[in-house]
């Protein structure tokens, strides 16, 4: 017996969309490792014309297009796989057609 068989189809429907956001959130924190410009705090250090960028291992640093590509993909692979998983009908339930 696995944990969804006890949902309805809505609040199954409420599980995909709600790991969908989930890794939306995850795909944007990830892609977007180290820019300021998408939010965070961009300051001047005083008395100085250098900005500042961050600390820290990944400071400045984003990913290539390439793995930026490949993190979107393996996030999307992952939500499609969960969502059949969550969506398939339960045992003692007949299909709908």
């Amino acid at each position: 017996m696995r944990l969804t068989d006890r949902l309805s189809q809505p609040q199954k429907i409420v599980i995909v969309l709600a790991l969908g956001m989930a890794f939306g959130a995850a795909g944007t924190y990830l892609v977007g490792f180290g820019n300021t410009s998408a939010g965070g705090w961009y300051a001047y250090a005083p008395l100085s014309q250098t900005p500042f960028t961050g600390t820290g291992m990944f400071a400045g640093a984003r990913p290539h297009g390439w793995l930026r590509l490949l993190i979107w993909l393996a996030l999307i692979g992952l939500w499609a796989l969960l969502s059949v998983r969550v969506l398939r009908p339960s045992p003692g339930q007949a299909p709908h057609d």
